[in-house]
């Protein structure tokens, strides 16, 4: 079969489509994937004793080391520089992540996601939640190098309510000392009553979602070919015959 102009850009347009969505495809079963071993990671991780406060990372290699491992720390809250990220959600719900720096024994810092906080539907920047209590406190929960990040347009943003934070531009930005890390803390024995919830979820949780995100790509990958075999082969060699 010999093309023309226009059946040589309908060809590139076709594969271009069938690859590009399959490619789609792919980064899907890639990132269901990710999750997977991050899942696998952090049960692995969390396996092992807990840490001693004492051994609480200080330098960025050995917080890579340590990501997912329990640890207890006491500590006095700096309630004045606590953030809350925005557009968090839980069960469906949309709200905040609440982080606190706690200032440690020897002068250091580490920042804290201390729990959720739903968002206030009347008013989207009212804070519900009461202010972290006072004196010393004894917290406990597993390391993580960030909190999750989610896309923005704009840079790293400024003020109480935000959609990210980077714990080396907020050390920077607060002058206090923060270990390269954050805390993501859990309830223990007895819950913590300052009104925040700390049902975080499995890093696996929505591993369907990108299963279902590939095969719809797939399909418009496997689409594009049959599309273009059907009006560019096929019905015309049914309409030559």
């Amino acid at each position: 079969m010999r093309l023309n102009r226009r059946g040589i850009i309908v060809l590139v347009a076709a594969l271009a489509g069938a690859a590009l969505t399959g490619r789609l495809g792919l980064w899907q079963l890639d990132r269901a994937d990710q999750k997977i071993r991050l899942q696998d990671a952090l049960k692995r991780q969390r396996e092992l004793p807990a840490l001693p406060s004492a051994a609480l990372a200080s330098d960025a290699a050995t917080a890579a080391q340590q990501a997912h491992r329990l640890i207890a720390v006491d500590g006095q809250w700096r309630a004045d520089r606590t953030v809350y990220l925005d557009n968090r959600q839980l069960n469906e719900r949309p709200g905040f992540y609440a982080l606190t720096p706690l200032m440690l024994d020897d002068g250091t810092a580490v920042l804290v996601q201390r729990g959720w906080l739903p968002r206030d539907p009347a008013d989207r920047v009212h804070i519900v939640a009461p202010p972290p209590p006072t004196g010393r406190v004894h917290v406990q929960g597993r390391i993580a190098l960030e909190s999750p990040r989610l896309f923005e347009f704009s840079a790293e943003a400024s003020g109480t309510i935000r959609q990210n934070v980077a714990v080396g531009a907020y050390a920077k930005e607060t002058s206090l000392p923060l270990r390269p890390l954050i805390i993501v803390q859990e309830d223990g024995s007895i819950p913590t009553a300052d009104g925040l919830l700390r049902q975080w979820p499995a890093p696996a949780a929505d591993v369907a979602k990108h299963y279902g995100y590939a095969f719809q790509w797939f399909a418009m990958s496997t689409l594009c070919i049959g599309l273009y075999a059907w009006f560019q082969l096929i019905r015309p060699s049914l309409r030559r015959g």
